[in-house]
């Protein structure tokens, strides 16, 4: 009961504002935060969680049933993994990077973080990162798949590998990821990049057999031509140039212009 005079304490009044509160408030997200907020929306949205699940299961059965064909050999069931890494780990790096816009969830994102520059970056390296973590799952299933295969056939394994051709397939298995994040970011639009993505290599496979001027344009700004030596381990200087050109035309341009994009996009 309250006396006449008494005034009601007000239960919903703000506590005061703290100097150590205006510290925290002040002080930037850590880089390590938001990169663990961007590694775990690779698999929390359906459509990641599927290209995941998608991804390993390809790879782990491309690997098996290449050893049922080809035989035992190591290097060679590692190498047939490439096949579904490179067809979707671009679709990955497209879809991270353009889910913001898509599911119109950019403004909360910049409102928590305005330097988009540092969302961007925590946005790239998990699927470069997933990039190499598929590349050692690959090499992890070949090795038993091959003990198997060389056993239900009965012959012996080729165990032997080439350390360099290892190394160089899993870095074009980053380019490919790394495209497929150059493309989502200069378009943000994750239809439109998926079909560029798919409908690159029928078009280059077109222009180099036009004439020689196709065979030229082909041979230094296809990236899968000019990623073929890096893979095979025994890349020369002048095909390490072709493979240079190629990767500024289609990972170092876009992604500076995607990224001017998204620092200057108005966000709705």
């Amino acid at each position: 009961m309250t006396r006449a005079g008494d005034r009601p304490t007000d239960i919903t009044a703000p506590s005061p504002v703290t100097k150590d509160d205006k510290m925290n408030a002040d002080r930037p997200i850590p880089f390590r935060r938001l990169l663990a907020v961007e590694s775990r929306k690779l698999v929390d949205t359906r459509s990641g969680m599927i290209i995941a699940l998608v991804m390993v299961g390809l790879v782990a059965a491309s690997v098996v049933a290449r050893g049922a064909v080809a035989g035992p050999k190591l290097q060679t069931l590692v190498g047939t993994a490439g096949i579904a890494l490179g067809t979707l780990l671009p679709v990955l790096g497209i879809l991270t990077v353009t889910g913001e816009w898509a599911h119109r969830t950019a403004l909360t994102t910049f409102v928590l973080e305005p330097r988009r520059h540092r969302v961007v970056a925590a946005k790239c390296l998990p699927p470069l990162l997933a990039a190499v973590a598929l590349s050692l799952f690959a090499m992890l299933v070949a090795v038993p798949a091959t003990a198997v295969v060389s056993g239900v056939q009965n012959v012996p394994a080729v165990w032997e590998v080439q350390p360099l051709a290892l190394l160089g397939w899993t870095g074009g298995n980053v380019l490919v990821a790394a495209a497929g994040l150059a493309l989502g970011a200069l378009l943000l639009n994750a239809p439109a990049a998926i079909v560029i993505n798919f409908s690159t290599p029928v078009l280059w496979a077109v222009v180099g057999r036009l004439d020689s001027a196709g065979a030229t344009l082909a041979e230094w700004l296809d990236l899968g031509t000019t990623a073929a030596p890096l893979t095979s381990g025994d890349m020369t200087w002048s095909e390490g140039a072709r493979l240079a050109t190629s990767v500024a035309f289609w990972i170092a341009i876009p992604m500076a212009a995607g990224l001017v994009r998204v620092l200057r996009k108005e966000v709705t």
